[in-house]
């Protein structure tokens, strides 16, 4: 018997998805209308356009922007777009919500431009760790995108995995 190791997961066919390398790239931040709000409760145009018009926006630049009001509040659509009117030619991306919901919409986003060519029939393990804290949402959407075209679907590491979707046999 030889005392050679061979590592068995490396030679297989199981393709290794790590959502990590998906990690959409730039810093977020939130932008919080709240304190354009008169006693954080109510919208005083005159007052909130100007803001808009000082206001220095490149202080966004590059930066994925969600856009919020953290208060109970009316406040009134117009002065969320007007907002966004600004971010729109400076931020990388902008939306309305959370932190927590635009890190859902960058993986998304992120995930719709997935190559699925090259996972079709193929054995794929959703890697199970990682540095960066991946939203819940992104493998349940990983799982939508990959699964009419993977033979089988496991998560974990090639070595130990929980098995997800296996394709039915014809």
């Amino acid at each position: 018997m030889s005392d050679q190791i061979i590592n068995r997961v490396a030679n297989s066919s199981i393709i290794s998805l790590d959502l990590e390398t998906f990690y959409p790239t730039g810093e977020r931040v939130i932008f919080d209308i709240k304190h354009n709000l008169y006693e954080e409760t109510i919208l005083k145009e005159r007052d909130f356009r100007a803001f808009i018009k000082e206001h220095n926006w490149e202080d966004y630049k590059e930066k994925n922007v969600a856009i919020t009001c953290s208060v109970d509040a009316i406040v009134p659509t117009w002065a969320f777009m007007l907002i966004a009117s600004k971010l729109t030619p400076i931020a990388n991306y902008i939306t309305f919500g959370t932190l927590a919901e635009l890190e859902k919409e960058l993986f998304t986003m992120a995930l719709e431009r997935l190559n699925l060519a090259q996972y079709q029939d193929a054995k794929v393990v959703v890697k199970g760790c990682s540095g960066n804290a991946i939203p819940t949402s992104a493998y349940v959407k990983l799982v939508r995108i990959l699964q009419p075209v993977v033979a089988s679907l496991m998560f974990g590491e090639p070595c130990s995995t929980v098995p997800v979707y296996k394709r039915p046999k014809p």
